[in-house]
């Protein structure tokens, strides 16, 4: 072996370690946040004010007892909720995304490319500037603190049916459809038993996206719902920081936080398999 290969097993043996290094200090941090929470989770309100401590405390229970017991934040209603609102949106959005996107793939159509550059536009446009008149709606419509008005929008999204479009442009071959189509399958048939299996990578990556961001959102949930039973996760949780001073407790926070993270913590776990594979796929065309 001459000096020059030496020397290239010398260069790549150092960038991998500093890869490693870099990799290992991103995870740290990263995990960083969840590893306070947790702590925190187990320490009194006088605790959590004296400072942060590596080590947990001794009131997990406690706080745990103090959450659910609390007459103000019906915790269990509120997990509920959020759970079915989310799975909901989970399965509609990825559902009816697909749908359009398979329409767009699939069929040969006047206006195809304007209907498809429309949608992009939609994209584009924040939630904040249509909210007022999604309000407005809502009310004349009386469906002002239900949970319709946070599931059925989730039909129409215009992020998961781009990276639906991709998908299926990278990996759902037209010829497949048009075999199909001769062989006498529906188009419905057609989408349900052989498309769908296709894309099921991509299905799992959106529907964790969607699952975690209707699990985290406070801001159209807190405007429409009133009703305290039908309050999401987020809602009783800026409730409970926006208490009374003297009423307010960390210990409670931290735990109720911890118990809003842990179905998310969940769905990550069953569906990560299927991010890398879904993203990589969806982002490469060939």
């Amino acid at each position: 072996m001459d000096k020059k290969d030496k020397k290239a097993k010398l260069i790549l043996k150092s960038e991998r370690i500093i890869s490693y290094i870099v990799l290992l200090l991103l995870t740290f941090l990263c995990l960083l946040p969840f590893y306070i929470l947790l702590i925190n989770a187990t320490r009194s309100h006088p605790d959590i004010q004296k400072g942060f401590s590596f080590l947990p405390g001794k009131s997990f229970i406690t706080n745990l007892k103090n959450v659910l017991s609390n007459e103000n934040l019906p915790v269990i209603n509120g997990i509920a909720n959020s759970l079915f609102i989310s799975g909901c949106n989970a399965i509609l959005t990825t559902y009816f995304s697909s749908l359009t996107a398979y329409a767009i793939h699939a069929y040969e159509f006047k206006f195809k490319r304007a209907l498809f550059l429309f949608i992009l536009m939609i994209m584009m446009v924040p939630v904040q500037v249509s909210t007022l008149g999604f309000i407005d709606l809502m009310q004349k419509l009386k469906l002002l603190d239900s949970f319709i008005p946070l599931i059925a929008p989730s039909i129409a999204a215009p992020v998961v049916f781009f990276f639906m479009k991709q998908y299926m442009e990278s990996n759902l071959a037209i010829e497949i459809i048009e075999a199909a189509r001769i062989d006498g399958s529906g188009e419905f048939r057609t989408f349900n038993n052989i498309v769908l299996p296709i894309i099921k990578p991509a299905i799992a990556v959106q529907a964790i996206f969607a699952f975690v961001n209707t699990w985290n959102n406070y801001f159209v949930p807190s405007l429409i719902i009133k009703t305290n039973t039908k309050k999401t996760l987020p809602i009783l949780i800026a409730q409970l920081r926006s208490a009374d001073f003297l009423k307010f407790d960390m210990g409670q926070l931290y735990m109720l936080i911890a118990i809003a993270i842990f179905p998310v913590i969940i769905v990550y776990i069953c569906l990560s398999k299927f991010i890398v594979r879904g993203v990589t796929a969806g982002s490469i065309k060939g």
